[in-house]
């Protein structure tokens, strides 16, 4: 039996690290009404409580005053601080296994409605959530009880109901509706508040948050992405732009690489790329990327998408059977049969192949490194290919996307985050 029905969820602290953008606009408020610079220490205080009380208490203006602060507060915030933010990691893929388990989920925060559903929709958490309130414009007494029970259905069984906050304040609105609480140690709050407001349970991580919440249910697989294309193509730039994408938005991630990515498969890249292999035969190559291959995937793919991460990887199959199917001519029936053990068990969910002209790569090669041995391959080996590659990607539309490499850094992010968007689940 899963633990509970309906949770409910704070944000800043508990869903979202958004302490820097919520500090920064404090400040920012506080300079322009003359008052002096506060200490980091100070504008903590402003995580979690009401901003009209914050501004009164924390640096003691009169109502007016605190007012516009709040005032000022949120013209900054309304453009930049509210962005400036990070779910923290894991909470995405603990959310999407509690609505696939059908829990009801809810968020109540002191934060603006307008601003709260505006940020939980950039982070792309809206469809986990069946009810999402904040406070109004002028709530100066941030009734958190309130809103706790304006999420929650009419007819709720309250022993089947959790807030969840990081917060003192959260805790308490929970203890007020008469609802189970469970503080997190990882947000803004302290163990010392937490006993003082008598919460149910304390969770010092995401990890033991998702053990409280989920009971013995997996958060279920996570999602492999591969990136593909020849040398200078950008994806080693793209690959951590995605990992920093995807990590802001909750997901744990694991970039890898191949050949490469645990140690074994690593000295086996070292004797694939190394000019001191030059002369090696094409069978030779190909089993030594498939011998990698297997280990890296009951190594670290495996048991990453188990833990449902997402997993970044440079390179997989399809570099073998174009590189050594087309390339060496080996044929890609004989790659896939000596790969078939590593297909059988991995496949990336989506593919991003990045095209480029091959004049433009190589000139992007040559000004960065020393080439490995499969760089100084001739024209004729890369334009096999290129063909190869063309053929994939019109084989499996669906898994394999296509993106023009050819432009600037920023362009080819924003077609990327646009293919990876396109995919669901």
């Amino acid at each position: 039996m899963r633990p509970f029905d309906y949770i409910v969820f704070d944000f800043d602290g508990t869903i979202a690290e958004s302490g820097p953008g919520i500090m920064a606009c404090a400040r920012e408020a506080v300079l322009r009404l003359g008052y002096p610079e506060p200490d980091v220490a100070t504008l903590r205080r402003f995580i979690g409580p009401p901003l009209y009380n914050m501004f009164r208490e924390a640096i003691g203006m009169d109502d007016e005053t605190a007012q516009t602060a709040v005032k000022y507060y949120r013209e900054r915030y309304g453009v930049i601080g509210m962005f400036e933010a990070t779910i923290y990691e894991g909470i995405t893929p603990m959310l999407r296994a509690l609505k696939r388990e059908g829990v009801y989920l809810a968020v109540a925060s002191g934060k603006p409605d307008g601003f709260l559903k505006k940020i939980i929709d950039h982070f792309g958490l809206t469809e986990y959530f069946s009810e999402i309130r904040g406070s109004s414009p002028d709530n100066r007494s941030g009734d958190k009880a309130a809103l706790l029970r304006s999420v929650l259905p009419a007819d709720v069984d309250l022993s089947r109901v959790c807030m969840v906050g990081d917060r003192c304040f959260d805790i308490d609105s929970g203890k007020a509706v008469g609802v189970y609480t469970v503080a997190v140690g990882y947000g803004y709050g302290s163990k010392e508040e937490f006993e003082a407001s008598g919460a149910d349970k304390i969770c010092e991580t995401v990890k033991d948050l998702q053990s409280c919440l989920l009971g013995d249910v997996s958060v279920g697989e996570g999602r492999f992405i591969s990136f593909e294309g020849t040398d200078g193509c950008g994806k080693s730039t793209q690959i951590k732009r995605v990992a920093e994408y995807y990590r802001s938005r909750g997901y744990e991630i694991v970039m890898t690489r191949e050949p490469g990515g645990c140690p074994i498969s690593e000295r086996i890249r070292e004797i694939i790329l190394s000019l001191d292999s030059m002369g090696m035969s094409a069978e030779c190559e190909a089993l030594l990327y498939a011998a990698s291959r297997i280990e890296h995937v009951k190594r670290v793919i495996l048991p990453a998408l188990d833990e449902g991460k997402i997993v970044l990887c440079d390179r997989f199959l399809d570099s073998s059977i174009v590189y050594q199917g087309a390339g060496r001519e080996l044929g890609v029936e004989f790659v896939r049969q000596i790969n078939a053990a590593a297909e059988k068990i991995a496949r990336p969910d989506v593919t991003l192949l990045f095209e480029i002209d091959r004049s433009l790569a190589k000139t992007r090669v040559n000004n960065r490194t020393a080439p490995d041995r499969l760089e100084l391959e001739k024209e004729e080996f890369y334009e096999r290919i290129a063909v190869a590659y063309d053929r994939l990607a019109t084989a499996e539309p669906e898994r394999i996307r296509r993106i023009d490499a050819s432009k600037d850094v920023e362009t080819v992010y924003r077609s990327v985050l646009t293919a990876l968007n396109e995919i669901k689940g």
